[in-house]
């Protein structure tokens, strides 16, 4: 009888760090995705800054 609690306590704590592990790799994605997207919007605010559109120049 103890022998079946201590493998329902083990498969509850392989689930648990399952779980743990997954919600790790999902931060990790969003993290990356936050940097990349704060990346390209950087960039398309520099290319903007150094080349004006036409209609704001004054000839």
């Amino acid at each position: 009888m103890a022998k079946s609690y201590y493998q329902f306590k083990k498969r509850q704590k392989e689930l648990d760090k399952k779980k743990k592990k997954e919600e790790k790799r999902q931060r990790k994605l969003e993290s990356k995705m936050v940097e990349t997207n704060e990346t390209d919007e950087t960039n398309e605010t520099d290319e903007t800054e150094n080349n004006p559109t036409p209609s704001t120049e004054n000839p």
